[in-house]
């Protein structure tokens, strides 16, 4: 059992529902983002390492990456700041396959396991292309966190589901990451597909935006991912508001 599901698991156990924020790297400043890796609102906190073409991110999240970069913080700056931070939650990254791929997979995943990161979850890798990396991330101890989209088969499903080691991480709706105004109706319907092959924790994310959101998604998940949300307060608000809204957040999770 890797760490962080081991982590994972005892919060499940404790009778509490998982929060995992996303916090771009490097944003609002080194010192801030080290700072909100410490919260102890948060059961892990997903770190998002910038990258100038995020495929999968919409504009909070896009902007904020190309802001981090425009600091001088890139993926490697990033592994560097986290492993710098002081003692916190667990914290899986969240990453494109083109740096680990520039890098290669087995230093990637050593240097982030050195830097006490705890798993990768990397959204434009395949299944059917991912088993290198995934060896790689195995014999450093990091989990390996799958994405599971509203429109796979059972069958895909089943597979996806196979390779975690962290959580499985399902997708509430098609399309980019952003903060939406409801949660979508695609939600419980991945989590039930996830929940018939696995026992592991399921995490529902893309498009949780509110602390009501949150705790509605959580009545069937094990509990939630909240980026854009998150990481729009970080660019325009700064730590205090970060802060606040993991305590709404928390608060939601555990009524």
């Amino acid at each position: 059992m890797t760490a962080l599901l081991h982590h994972l698991e005892a919060v499940r156990s404790a009778g509490r529902k998982i929060f995992v924020p996303y916090l771009m790297a490097g944003i609002p400043d080194r010192v801030t983002f080290s700072d909100l890796l410490a919260s102890d609102q948060a059961d892990a906190i997903e770190v998002g390492l910038p990258f100038s073409d995020p495929l999968m991110d919409g504009p909070v999240i896009a902007e904020a990456g190309e802001r981090a970069i425009a600091g001088g913080i890139g993926p490697l700056d990033a592994i560097d700041l986290v492993a710098q931070a002081p003692a916190g939650p667990p914290r899986p990254v969240m990453t494109y396959y083109n740096p680990i791929h520039h890098l290669g997979e087995d230093e990637f995943c050593r240097r982030v396991a050195t830097g006490g990161i705890a798993g990768l979850i990397v959204p434009d890798l395949p299944l059917e292309e991912s088993g290198s990396l995934r060896a790689a991330a195995a014999a450093h101890g990091l989990a390996w966190v799958p994405l599971v989209a509203p429109t796979s088969s059972p069958q895909r499903v089943m597979s996806i589901a196979a390779t975690a080691t962290g959580f499985v991480y399902a997708v509430s709706t098609l399309g980019v990451t952003g903060v939406r105004d409801s949660l979508s109706e695609r939600s419980s319907r991945v989590v039930e597909a996830c929940r018939a092959v696995t026992d592991l924790p399921i995490l529902v994310g893309i498009g949780v935006s509110t602390p009501e959101q949150a705790h509605e998604a959580a009545s069937t998940a094990d509990g939630v991912v909240i980026g854009s949300a998150v990481v729009k307060r970080q660019v325009e608000e700064g730590h205090a508001a970060v802060e606040s809204f993991f305590t709404a957040v928390r608060t939601a999770l555990d009524a």
